[in-house]
């Protein structure tokens, strides 16, 4: 058999591992990545309790309120003192670190095929945990996703492998971290291919799924089995289908988290170019500001409800939402609008966090409102507002974030509720629209198409797949002896009538390749004296009949080769077993006639 690629450049070349031993590296990046989660979760419990109450330990339930700060008012300088050690991690090691970390992984896949420096595992850890458990109104599942897709990226450096498994190889980071720390397995997959994996096939989706499927194992010994909050009036299920209008309800709430997801990426962004351009100071000036707002906001929460509410990850409040608790509608409104505020104050000035999160607290705060205001004005109607609040969550984060599918699934795995599977699709397919109508980008692809870096806005099918090197190959082409002079090849020109690739032959073996062109503009500047094989000697690949083009281009990309020879699948690479050649202007005509398939062009 005649292997599927073969060159002759002498260039190393990237080798992929095999399906066994990609399965094995999926195993070992969801250990890696669960393992990642824990350290990440236990550094951010001791950064809390450090700096709120003083005390050595790394247990931290972030689904229970924080007790009142041993330092009194003085709490209000933990964040700025957090935004300091921030600051100097990221300004002198990583400066990729900042901010909510998916756009700079994405951006590492989509323009740096999958390269991802390993500092970013460290300092994204110990940045991010100093930010939230000082304070900062941020979330931690951005930060596991750029640590896990690190991680991946360097697992897969060490083995050498080609873009498409290293790639791979980073999803399955980043899912299973996800994974790991959301107790969320279909939702650590589906968050990786619609954000970060570039194909969705066979050979990429399973090692993601066997990653994630590692890491959720794990992350249930360190963390429990049960869901991310606990909702004792699931028990009796909160989406009763039995009136289509409650169904109709959720329509309205769908556009409501559309424009709030819009209104929160414009806050974000907004507030990042106001202290970049508008706030004087250097960087540790301007997060250190940013955050003693924050911390009065944090602090004037307390004095007047017993509360910080805003400070950190803010689970506690969503749980107090969704056991029905926190149901005043002045007062979850009032919520939703600091949290905006103290989120964008946080990533604005220079925090290190994700945006999941706040989404998942500020969709609680106003679904809630919603539904309130729905069973005060229809007490007939069978509304109950936990219900619209946990709609409202998988709203603002699927239209914020752009991943629709893995939002809704993520938040059935967090509730342990199947019965919300109708709403939340509702809710999050109007919220997604009607957030691409007021803001194009998402959350994520905002920061990048912000400095000129545009990813794809779908996953299309590889229509130019379905051809082969042998259904596009030129079959007129002339073999001729490699020992010929310049000026026996131009004789011989017209004896191989239109004929544009020669082989050049020597014995059976392939000595080389050119063109017609070619070896006559060798003529001229080398005289005819000159053997045609020193004078002109095009780089080529050898490939079988059976490869796809996208295979055929990655080879001569990798090889910088100008042409690649088709032989038959079965037999030695000899001239004899030469039946085509294929140039780079060839496979682009093919390609350029599966686009109909996606353009909008008339």
């Amino acid at each position: 058999m005649v292997p599927e690629y073969t060159n002759n450049s002498g260039k190393k070349v990237e080798k992929p591992v095999g399906a066994f031993g990609l399965f094995l590296l999926s195993v070992v990046i969801g250990v890696i990545a669960s393992f990642g989660a824990v350290f990440f979760r236990a550094l951010i419990g001791f950064f809390h309790n450090i700096l709120f109450l003083g005390r050595l330990s790394f247990v931290y339930d972030a689904n229970v309120h924080t007790p009142p700060s041993i330092w009194g008012p003085l709490v209000i300088l933990v964040p700025v003192a957090g935004a300091a050690g921030v600051t100097f991690l990221v300004k002198n090691f990583a400066p990729e670190t900042k901010g909510h970390g998916v756009p700079e992984v994405m951006h590492g896949i989509y323009y740096e095929k999958g390269f991802i420096r390993p500092v970013v595992v460290i300092i994204k850890a110990f940045a991010s945990a100093l930010s939230i458990g000082s304070g900062a109104s941020i979330g931690r599942e951005g930060p596991i996703i750029q640590i896990g897709a690190a991680l991946g990226s360097s697992l897969a450096r060490i083995f050498a492998l080609p873009a498409w498994q290293r790639i791979t190889i980073i999803a399955a980071g980043a899912g299973g971290g996800i994974a790991a720390t959301f107790n969320t397995p279909l939702g650590g997959v589906l968050f990786a291919v619609e954000i970060l994996l570039h194909e969705v096939s066979v050979r990429t989706l399973v090692p993601v799924a066997i990653s994630t499927a590692t890491a959720t194992y794990l992350g249930r010994i360190f963390f429990g089995a049960h869901p991310s909050f606990v909702i004792p009036s699931f028990e009796q299920p909160f989406f009763k289908l039995t009136d289509p209008v409650v169904l109709l309800s959720y329509v309205g709430l769908g556009v409501i988290m559309g424009v709030a997801s819009a209104a929160y990426i414009r806050s974000i962004y907004g507030f990042e170019d106001l202290f970049e351009r508008r706030i004087p100071g250097g960087a540790y000036f301007r997060h250190m500001f940013g955050m003693l707002l924050s911390g009065l906001i944090m602090y004037l929460l307390f004095i007047t409800t017993g509360h910080y509410y805003i400070e950190g990850v803010g689970y506690a409040t969503v749980q107090e939402i969704l056991t029905g608790t926190l149901a005043q509608v002045p007062f979850l409104l009032l919520l939703f609008c600091l949290k905006l505020l103290a989120t964008s104050l946080a990533l604005g000035s220079g925090a290190s966090g994700g945006v999941f999160s706040p989404a998942l607290f500020m969709g609680a705060t106003l679904g809630a409102a919603y539904g309130d205001v729905l069973h005060n004005f229809f007490p007939g109607l069978d509304i109950s507002p936990p219900a619209f609040a946990v709609a409202g969550m998988a709203g603002l984060v699927g239209g914020a974030t752009g991943a629709a599918i893995a939002s809704i699934i993520m938040i059935m795995e967090m509730t342990y509720d199947y019965s919300v599977v109708i709403p939340l699709t509702i809710t999050v397919a109007l919220s997604y629209g009607v957030r691409s109508l007021l803001s194009k980008e998402s959350i994520y692809t905002m920061k990048l198409a912000r400095r000129g870096h545009y990813l794809p806005g779908a996953l299309h099918s590889n229509v130019h797949r379905l051809k082969r090197s042998r259904d596009i190959m030129e079959v007129h082409f002339a073999i001729v002896p490699a020992a010929l002079t310049l000026t026996e090849f131009a004789s011989s020109v017209d004896g191989h009538g239109t004929s544009r690739w020669y082989i050049l032959e020597d014995g059976a073996s392939i000595a080389g390749v050119t063109t017609r062109d070619s070896g006559l503009a060798a003529l001229v500047e080398s005289g005819g004296t000159r053997l045609l094989r020193e004078a002109v000697n095009t780089v080529y690949v050898i490939v079988g009949d059976d490869v796809t083009l996208t295979d055929v281009l990655a080879r001569l990309e990798n090889e910088n080769a100008a042409v690649a020879l088709v032989v038959r699948e079965v037999g030695p690479a000899t001239v004899a077993n030469v039946t085509g050649v294929i140039d780079k202007e060839m496979i682009a005509d093919a390609m350029g006639a599966s686009f109909e398939f996606f353009s909008d062009y008339r």
